[in-house]
């Protein structure tokens, strides 16, 4: 069994404690690393090339969005995963645009942490129902109104669309009838072409222009 290294990002001990506590009755998870303040957060990705980061919104100096946006500098394949009290509309459409993998609030329970930690780790992006559906309203308030043909091709949009079901890119290669390599060159460009750095916020840019509808059923794939 391939077990998921952590590293948790957290300036209260109590909490950084509990986290801890409950990952690690899991056997495949294993925290390697923990620190209160952002600078050390990063370094520790630098350092021990995690699988994850459970990072807190607000720490002593970098906060959880800029170490998440300065993650793929340090530490290229770390998923960023945000537990946080704070739901703000702008801490959350920032937490997606600069990448983050998952945004959770510290009122969920137990299992779907763990269960969100793997999801991740699988390439999955994770969010909390709430916060899903804060994503989908304010991401259409923001739409700029391009047209779709002027950014990206039809079958960039369809890439696109298999993204946000949650689809890894062998999954998306085996869907369209192509090779990951060719995947990896659609999302590439998907990525330039809309100016941002992550598939959440491919995603986000997209739902934002009525490109991509998002079923209810699948707002937190």
């Amino acid at each position: 069994m391939d077990v998921i290294r952590i590293i948790l990002g957290e300036d209260h001990a109590l909490m950084r404690e509990g986290t801890r506590e409950i990952l690690q009755q899991q056997s495949d998870l294993r925290v390697v690393g923990e620190a209160g303040d952002g600078e050390r957060v990063l370094a520790l990705a630098q350092e021990l090339q995690p699988d994850v980061a459970i990072l807190d919104m607000r720490m002593p100096g970098l906060n959880a969005i800029e170490i998440t946006r300065r993650l793929p500098a340090v530490a290229g394949s770390t998923q960023a995963l945000i537990l946080t009290a704070y739901d703000d509309d702008e801490l959350i459409l920032a937490a997606m645009e600069a990448g983050a993998a998952g945004y959770l609030l510290k009122t969920a329970r137990a299992g779907e942490l763990v269960d969100a930690v793997r999801a991740v780790h699988a390439g999955r992006t994770v969010l909390d129902p709430s916060v899903a559906r804060k994503i989908i309203m304010l991401a259409r308030h923001q739409r700029s109104d391009p047209e779709p043909d002027e950014a990206l091709t039809p079958r960039e949009l369809k890439v696109l669309q298999l993204v946000s079901r949650g689809l890894r890119n062998k999954e998306i290669a085996a869907e369209l009838g192509v090779s990951s390599r060719t995947v990896e060159g659609h999302l590439s460009s998907i990525l330039s072409k809309l100016g941002v750095s992550s598939r959440t916020a491919a995603v986000v840019r997209a739902v934002a222009n009525n490109w991509l509808q998002l079923p209810e059923g699948e707002e937190h794939s």
